[in-house]
């Protein structure tokens, strides 16, 4: 029935549905190209080391095929970010994403058309990291200059939770589908994947970004995003610091975590609960983030590095595995809430024009030491004994983020509100606003 308010107010225009303002035109075009990718990739990390040991390699030949694509990415990751602040970022991000097609669509035809050999699969997987190393930077700073505000963290910790779901469901639907049909149709899966986020990351409008003025060279863009990146003494410190974290945490997850699991816990069934309990865990903790703006970014970012010694002090006792499975969760959730105060940070700090090649420099930081450590993981076992060797790994992460915490600026940088917008700024906007109340049905 109608009310008499109802027909004196006339026809009204059915409620149509919009995003939010923060989740801009390309904000939601990357997060739709992350997520294919992510779906794709993570099933085809277990499908190339599957190709391996079904070609007749030994776990020898799946850490070199794995050190392939790890080597370019660390060689290539400076030239990718000056490049990407040099270039269009959208571009560059099309073109990796090209080449990582080509390159898993090659790997997949080998595997399903013959007998691939190492060689061929470690060529493949170095061309895949290359594309990755010019591809990550851009992706970033991409991202960043997408969002503006003070919503700038709600929309990293959405975009961080969509990348962290469609990897754990890539992991588990990669998993099934090489029982199924084999290694090459998800290889092929992927190449198809990376297909789909080029199409979607060509679509990306660069046009709010003033265009780069000319510069003299390559080098002097390093040297520019150096001089930038060791000038602020929160950001080297927290990288120097996850130089060392990331490559402990990882030498404990990736070589003592089986060992634990197949000489205290069972089996590796309880090991992969633990990392799926982790994977949760990131889920939650962006959830958390979209809700939670903490004032001072980094002092609470690096609080919640603190838990990442519980995994190694888990494996050392050795926990039952439902007591690990907690100690990862609580570990993902911590990691969420320093990823998203850490790329928060990096976008108020850094100027725009800089940002792809600073975050190449704190990629670098990140992964430089991962190999190092993983390769002394075994030497350290047999000089120390695995228990105490997983001690050292907690000691390591608690020693550095309390000594990252008696730096002024890590503990006193705090969240600007959001300035009142110029006229380009305002308008926008305004432009954003109106894309949101009348774009029914398009993608952006």
């Amino acid at each position: 029935m109608t009310s008499p308010a109802d027909a004196d107010a006339g026809p009204r225009s059915p409620r149509r549905p919009h995003r939010p303002s923060w989740a801009g035109r390309n904000y939601t075009l990357l997060t739709a190209a992350a997520i294919a990718t992510n779906l794709g990739s993570q099933g085809a990390l277990i499908a190339s080391a599957f190709a391996v040991i079904e070609s007749g390699g030994d776990a020898g030949d799946v850490g070199l095929v794995a050190a392939a694509r790890t080597i370019p990415l660390v060689l290539f990751l400076l030239v990718g970010g000056a490049l990407a602040d040099r270039l269009p970022r959208h571009r560059v991000m099309v073109a990796a994403n090209a080449v990582n097609c080509v390159s898993q669509a090659a790997f997949a035809a080998l595997v399903l058309t013959g007998d691939p050999r190492l060689w061929q699969m470690m060529a493949l997987a170095a061309l895949g990291g290359t594309g990755h190393a010019f591809f990550s930077p851009a992706s970033e700073g991409m991202l960043m200059s997408s969002v503006s505000g003070e919503q700038a963290g709600r929309a990293f910790a959405l975009y961080r939770m969509s990348m962290h779901g469609a990897g754990i469901g890539g992991a588990a639907l990669g998993g099934a589908l090489i029982a199924v049909i084999g290694p090459g149709w998800v290889l092929a899966v992927d190449a198809a994947a990376f297909l789909v986020a080029g199409a979607l990351r060509a679509f990306l409008d660069v046009s709010h970004i003033p265009p780069r003025a000319p510069g003299g060279g390559m080098v002097t863009d390093l040297r520019d995003g150096w001089r930038e990146f060791i000038g602020r003494p929160w950001l080297w410190t927290i990288v120097v610091q996850f130089a060392v974290v990331n490559a402990v945490v990882v030498a404990a997850e990736s070589v003592y975590g089986p060992l634990v699991a197949r000489d205290e816990l069972g089996g590796a069934g309880p090991w992969g609960l633990a990392l799926a309990a982790f994977g949760a865990g990131t889920v939650g903790g962006a959830l958390v983030m979209m809700r939670w703006k903490p004032r001072r970014l980094l002092l609470a970012g690096t609080l919640c590095v603190f838990p990442l010694a519980l995994p190694s002090a888990g494996l050392a006792v050795p926990l039952p595995a439902a007591g690990l499975a907690v100690v990862m969760f609580l570990t993902g959730l911590s990691v969420e809430v320093f990823g998203v105060s850490w790329m928060t940070a990096l976008h108020q700090e850094i100027p725009e024009e800089k940002l792809s090649r600073v975050s190449a420099y704190d990629m670098l930081g990140s992964i430089g030491m991962i190999p190092v450590a993983t390769a002394l993981a075994g030497p350290a076992e047999s000089a120390f004994g695995r228990t105490y060797a997983l001690w050292g790994c907690s000691a390591l992460v608690v020693l550095l983020t309390a000594a990252v915490l008696t730096v002024p600026d890590v503990r006193r940088l705090t969240r600007r509100a959001a300035a009142a917008p110029g006229p380009r700024k305002a308008a926008e906007s305004a432009a954003v606003s109106a894309d949101a109340e009348g774009a029914v049905g398009r993608p952006g």
